[in-house]
């Protein structure tokens, strides 16, 4: 998409004309916005031509509201894989619900989407400050989670019968995908329903949202992976020490890992493709050097090296196959051909990661974000996600946040960063 094409508008259901309840904050103004860019020399093709740079509506509380709080009751939904945060999340909008806004009737919908599908049987969980006073303790979600669509009519129609005047979807792009989905089926119908999506997902790569939650307790967790492939790689000669990431499309939390861990020597992501034999020769090199290496490699790079399979997914993405496996077993099959003795050890540490609670940074974004999307809601909005960005909290239409994956840039400073502290080869 191009830049001139954003737009940032954010659907409402209507005017709002309640006095919030909320007391002793400072209330955002509905003109507030977020430069999308950083950089001023970004912003000249717009200035040039007498345009507004694009920009992201100011997340945060309003003086008026649309709902009645009295009337209203909401609903939260967890989707896909686990993450750090989910747990925080859920708390955040519970509280902020029932202390901010007077809304006492919140709806825990259970295993994801098919707990807003009367026929799969999962009845609701009716959410209480008490009964999520410490869920932030521990890792997962307390509702469960599913993955894969179900149909928006019959989710709506869920939502209709329970009253729910507020959805909350906390998901990655599948998910909000689905939100969008339950939001246009609500206007068809001419419900007033806001659908207020909370993006979640471990490897950060959901477009127009600067950070997602789990993602920095995901790195703080990958490290010691590395630190472990590091100590095995420094204690037997001709060692090394292969740690498998996540990192489906994108390779952020591989890279990340790499600036938290400088002694990893190889970077492996998505969007750096590479040769089995480049890298390998890259890697015999590494070893007459320094007699050890150290290599973190992202779930879905490589994945052109492998038998492609036709086999998808619940939420229907195709499934990878494992290249830590595959790099793990194609290095010894080299090294044994080139007669040459390697110690490896192989590390996936990627459940281990997902289930683990929100580290302390983690756990205040999660309160922020939770915070921000009861805002949101109460205010009318809809169709929408909450996102960060520029250090602020901002709001992103739905449409926009799932148009494109997010990955990183290799002309970038990031990739740049890792390409200054590995020193591997710019091609393999």
């Amino acid at each position: 998409m191009e830049n001139y094409e954003l737009d940032f508008s954010i659907e409402r259901l209507g005017e709002c004309r309640i006095p919030s309840p909320v007391r002793g904050i400072r209330f955002m103004d509905d003109d507030g916005h977020v430069l999308y860019f950083s950089r001023f020399e970004e912003m000249n093709p717009w200035l040039e031509k007498g345009i507004r740079p694009p920009a992201m509506e100011t997340a945060g509380p309003r003086e008026k509201i649309f709902f009645d709080p009295s009337q209203i009751a909401c609903g939260i939904v967890t989707c896909g894989g686990v993450c750090p945060g989910l747990n925080d999340v859920i708390r955040s909008i519970v509280l902020s619900l029932h202390h901010h806004y007077g809304v006492r009737k919140v709806y825990g919908f259970r295993y994801g989407y098919e707990g807003l599908v009367s026929r799969h049987g999962h009845a609701p969980l009716e959410l209480t400050s008490d009964s999520v006073a410490r869920i932030h303790e521990i890792g997962g979600t307390i509702l469960g989670t599913s993955r894969g669509p179900q149909d928006a009519s019959e989710m709506v129609s869920t939502l209709e019968d329970l009253k729910i005047g507020i959805l909350f979807t906390v998901g990655g792009d599948g998910t909000q995908r689905g939100a969008q989905k339950i939001s246009e089926e609500a206007a068809r119908r001419g419900l007033p329903i806001s659908v207020i999506g909370i993006p979640k997902t471990i490897d950060n790569d959901i477009s127009y949202i600067q950070t997602t939650f789990g993602f920095e307790t995901a790195v703080a967790e990958a490290r010691r992976a590395t630190y472990a492939a590091t100590t095995e790689a420094d204690a037997a000669r001709n060692s090394i020490g292969l740690v498998k990431l996540m990192g489906r499309d994108s390779g952020f939390i591989a890279a990340y890992s790499v600036l938290v861990n400088s002694h990893v020597n190889f970077c492996l992501v998505p969007e750096v493709p590479f040769s089995l034999e480049g890298f390998c020769e890259a890697l015999r090199q590494r070893l007459e050097r320094k007699g050890h290496a150290v290599i973190v490699v992202a779930e879905g790079a490589g994945q052109g090296l492998m038998e492609k399979t036709a086999e998808r997914d619940a939420s229907g993405n195709v499934k990878y196959g494992d290249i830590g496996v595959f790099l793990r077993d194609a290095i010894k099959d080299y090294f044994k051909q080139a007669n040459l003795e390697v110690n490896l050890k192989y590390i996936d540490p990627s459940y281990i990661i997902r289930s683990m609670p929100a580290n302390p940074r983690d756990a205040a974004f999660c309160l922020l974000l939770g915070q921000s999307a009861v805002h949101a809601g109460m205010s009318g909005r809809t169709n929408m996600v909450v996102s960060y960005w520029n250090q602020q909290f901002t709001h992103v239409p739905i449409k926009l946040a799932v148009s494109q994956r997010k990955k990183i840039d290799t002309r970038g400073m990031l990739w740049n960063s890792v390409m200054a502290v590995t020193r591997q080869p710019d091609m393999m």
